[in-house]
Formats: structure tokens, sequence, C-alpha cells
């Protein structure tokens, strides 16, 4: 069992940076691979990036890729998404999400823990 918070959303200019954070709970956080993903309205929930329980893998969307950073610090329970180069195109709420195991990509429909998202807004 555990449950999620993200933080770390807010308003930035194009070019920009910030970093998301997935706070946690319970024990055994090392065995819950995590995920982020992203949503706009009207448009299906896309995925940004994986990692696996113990940080040693990581997956990413070629969209995403070169600017955005996934890491954990399984000390704090927490997860943690770093975004640079940040594009209009970015704009969306972002969730952070948690499954079993696994190490490679996978679809929104596999994770079992969802947090409620925290928005990002990218200015041009």
């Amino acid at each position: 069992q555990v449950q999620l918070v993200e933080s770390g959303g807010g308003l930035v200019q194009a070019g920009g940076s910030l970093r998301l954070s997935c706070a946690a709970s319970g024990r055994t956080f090392s065995s819950y691979a995590m995920g982020w993903f992203r949503q706009v309205p009207g448009k299906e929930r896309e995925f940004v990036a994986h990692i696996n329980g113990s940080g040693g893998r990581t997956f990413y969307a070629d969209s995403v890729k070169g600017r955005f950073t996934i890491s954990r610090d399984n000390a704090k329970n927490t997860g943690y998404l770093q975004m640079n180069s940040l594009k209009s195109e970015d704009t969306a709420v972002y969730y952070c999400a948690a499954k079993i195991g696994g190490n490679y990509y996978y679809p929104a429909t596999k994770y079992d823990y969802w947090g409620q998202g925290t928005q990002v807004t990218v200015s041009s």
C-alpha cells in the first residue's frame, strides 16, 4: 500500500526549469517502480518517464529525452522529476504513479497507485 502526493508545479517561462517531487507513504518504498505521466484537457494521458525500485533503470518518452531526468531517494520515500529547457508544449497536469516491480516502460493502466497531480504551466 502506498499513497502519493505531488508537489513542485507552477508557472515558469519557456526555457526554464522545475523540479517535481512525489512523496510516498508506507514501508518497502523500494519495492515500487515509479512513473510520471502528464495530461492536458481533451487529450489522453501521456507517459513521461519511469524508474525502477532501486533507481538503476530509467526510461523516457522521446519527447522529453535530454531535458527531463527521473530520480528517487528511497531513504526519503520520494521520487523526483527534474524538468529543464521547458517548452509551452510541456504544459499539463503531471501525475506520479507507482506499481509493484517493473524495470521498463509500462502503460498507465499497469500502475497501481496515483497521486492527485500538480499543474505545470510554461509561458511563452
